[in-house]
């Protein structure tokens, strides 16, 4: 999976069309991610002895990875990825419309 947690990502598709934010967390064997403040579901949360208090609660709920598309630091757009290596050999992920480092 090319995304990584920490990533500004835009959704490209879906009722939370043209929406940012920040990956949280990855799930790579079920190809989803999850992103702050995106895709929020009600979940009705019983009181229990880590959680004293209960109530709804806003919970952030898995998006698939192929709706969702980096954002480049330097166009500032939704873009697909891609890889080139620097001259230490090492590989660094760029953005595929302006060939900057992401």
């Amino acid at each position: 999976m090319k995304l990584r947690k920490g990533d500004e990502v835009e959704v490209l598709s879906g009722k939370e069309l043209g929406k940012r934010g920040d990956i949280m967390r990855v799930l790579p064997r079920t190809n989803k991610v999850i992103i702050d403040r995106v895709n929020l579901a009600k979940k009705h949360q019983k009181p229990t002895r880590s959680t004293m208090q209960g109530g709804i609660i806003d919970k952030e709920m898995p998006l698939h990875a192929s709706n969702v598309g980096i954002v480049c630091k330097s166009c500032h757009k939704p873009t697909r990825i891609g890889y080139r290596f620097d001259d230490d050999g090492k590989k660094i992920r760029i953005c595929r419309k302006c060939e900057g480092d992401l």
